[in-house]
């Protein structure tokens, strides 16, 4: 049970129950069974249907569904109730709405206290009436034309800490004024990359090919919403679009997200052609395409490894269209995700660190829980130390260190940040086993995720782990091939090949990545691997080439530049850069 993977996602939940079930049930049993059926069918099913719910379970008299944003799931109640209202005898109905994160079983079905709340809330709603948590309150509030009563801290049953509800006076607006100007009215967009995976086209006429196309748009869902990042719109949303020829603009604007993705499922004899396709909704403009081929006998292979794909080349895409748009917005109108961008631009293009910094610092002023800036502050003081050869101050590093950790507390369940944070951990903190197990978490929520693939090889090297290094990063690489990162990947693969005395492949690793980018970690790779070797020349034109990229460095370095857990590797890795005539 423990090694079981937990899914979690945020969502907004619906419990609607019928007023005085027990009673009428007493009074006229098969007619009231009769009533709530009809209800269900004809009442709420079609509504969950416009507003892009799913239906997660029904009762006797009630029933728990989800919406992709709490707009949709505060206007579906509202119609609801208002249309029940308009009829003349027609059963009441108490709902709750609650936003909360819920775990999400391989069926489908969903647990945790965020759907506890939306129950409870709905226990204590006026008949006909509509009862919202605060949260639901803070995303729609000034959003939508209705009015709300505060009812003020209300202690639910088995929940431990007071909710502050919101009534809706949804009676304040009938079905006819409420229900025009929400048929075709886009959706807000979330404060994060939004996105829809539509069904896939099957080209081949096949019916068998139908279930493999659905199946690969169910797991690219799935791998996507593990990108704390990215709003992804479920499962049952995306596929009210199946079998329709649909317009993406359309699509962005009645599902409230930025990017869509579409592709298709061929069959060629024994063989499958899937292609998909990025697009951004309100332009049209396509952000990114590929086509992936294998044999139908590997099918799930096969779909295993076009998920991964996808997943590991979209979300990379959608960060680089997202930098581009907050580039865009006047430097007046930047929230904290805008700067959050810029900052990550900068690393990326190799500036100054003190221009990403300021970024990163500006972006936690705004918000001072936002846990990606918290890491990035850390992570650019480890590639400082690590790129120039010379140790920070120990001032710092202890900073970064304080950073790292905050940020690993803040976003606990976000594979970014607990990657960036293991990672200084473990080379400017040295806490290797607090850094291996947040890495392993990293990679336990997002195994599509290259960068945490590339943390946990740099943990693994520092720690002295040199195979499990050596598999991380080839997973890595395989994700993302062309990631800023790669470089990275090849110099830690050399000192992990040197760790485990497989000088010849080190040495090839370590030459690609000086040949990538020229720095005083690639440049001592080629070094301890050349000695190693025997190949003096070598070592001694790499050193040399490092004294020109560094003058200041020194051998006395190597505990603070090569932190390896174990004092016998360090001492063998300075005893290589000695050999090479490195000075002391």
């Amino acid at each position: 049970m423990a090694n079981e993977r937990i899914q979690r996602r945020l969502t907004t939940i619906l419990a609607a129950d019928v007023v005085g079930y027990s009673a009428l049930m007493e009074r006229a049993e098969e007619a009231t069974y009769a009533e709530v059926g009809r209800l269900k069918r004809e009442v709420i099913e079609p509504r969950l249907v416009q507003y892009h719910g799913r239906l997660i379970k029904t009762t006797g008299d009630g029933m728990l569904a989800e919406f992709p944003s709490p707009i949709a799931a505060v206007r579906c109640a509202v119609e609801i109730q208002d249309h029940l209202s308009s009829m003349p005898d027609a059963l009441e109905l108490r709902i709750g709405l609650n936003l909360g994160d819920v775990i999400v079983q391989e069926d489908g079905d969903v647990y945790g206290e965020g759907i506890n709340m939306a129950a409870r809330l709905e226990g204590i709603a006026d008949p006909g009436g509509i009862l919202i948590s605060s949260k639901v309150h803070g995303e729609v509030d000034g959003k939508v034309d209705l009015s709300f009563e505060d009812r003020g801290e209300r202690q639910l049953k088995n929940i431990s800490k007071p909710v502050r509800a919101y009534a809706i006076r949804a009676r304040t607006h009938s079905s006819a004024s409420v229900a025009p100007a929400n048929r075709g009215q886009p959706l807000p967009l979330p404060d994060k990359p939004s996105i829809a995976v539509l069904p896939f086209q099957n080209m081949s006429g096949d019916p068998e090919q139908e279930y493999f196309a659905d199946g690969i748009v169910e797991d690219i869902i799935t791998a996507l919403s593990r990108f704390k990042s990215l709003f992804v719109i479920a499962r049952n949303s995306s596929f009210t679009y199946k079998a329709r020829l649909v317009d993406t603009k359309q699509v962005g604007r009645e599902l409230g997200v930025r990017y869509v993705l579409e592709g298709s499922v061929r069959k060629v004899a024994g063989r499958v052609r899937i292609t998909g396709q990025l697009i951004e909704a309100c332009t049209g403009v396509h952000l990114w395409a590929d086509r992936f081929d294998g044999e139908l006998r590997d099918i799930f292979d096969l779909q295993d490894d076009v998920t991964s794909s996808v997943v590991a080349t979209i979300a990379p895409a959608i960060e680089r269209a997202e930098t581009a748009r907050s580039k865009r917005k006047p430097t007046d109108r930047l929230d904290s995700y805008d700067l959050f961008l810029r900052g990550m631009a900068v690393c990326y293009r190799g500036r100054t660190a003190s221009k990403a910094l300021e970024f990163f610092h500006e972006a936690i002023e705004l918000d001072e829980e936002f846990a990606p800036a918290y890491a990035m502050v850390a992570y650019v003081a480890l590639v400082e130390q690590a790129v120039s050869g010379s140790p920070l101050s120990k001032q710092r590093r202890e900073q970064a260190v304080r950073f790292a950790e905050r940020a690993a507390r803040l976003g606990h369940d976000d594979a970014f940040v607990l990657a960036r944070s293991a990672h200084v951990l473990a080379y400017l903190g040295r806490k290797y086993d607090r850094a291996a197990l947040l890495v392993e978490q990293a990679v336990t929520l997002n195994t599509n995720f290259a960068t945490a693939w590339h943390s946990r090889g740099w943990v693994a090297v520092v720690s002295d782990l040199p195979e499990r290094a050596i598999k991380s990063f080839q997973q890595m690489t395989r994700l993302s091939p062309l990631d800023p990162l790669i470089v990275g990947a090849l110099y830690g693969s050399a000192f992990a090949y040197f760790l485990a005395s497989r000088y010849e492949e080190g040495l090839e690793a370590a030459t690609r990545a000086v040949q990538m980018a020229a720095n005083v970690l690639s440049l001592a790779a080629v070094v301890v691997n050349a000695v190693s070797l025997g190949r003096r020349v070598e070592a001694a034109d790499a050193a040399a080439h490092l004294l020109r990229v560094d003058p200041t460095f020194r051998i006395g370095h190597v505990d603070y530049i090569f932190p390896v857990r174990s004092v016998d590797s360090r001492t063998r890795i300075g005893r290589a850069l000695r050999e090479s005539g490195l000075p002391e």
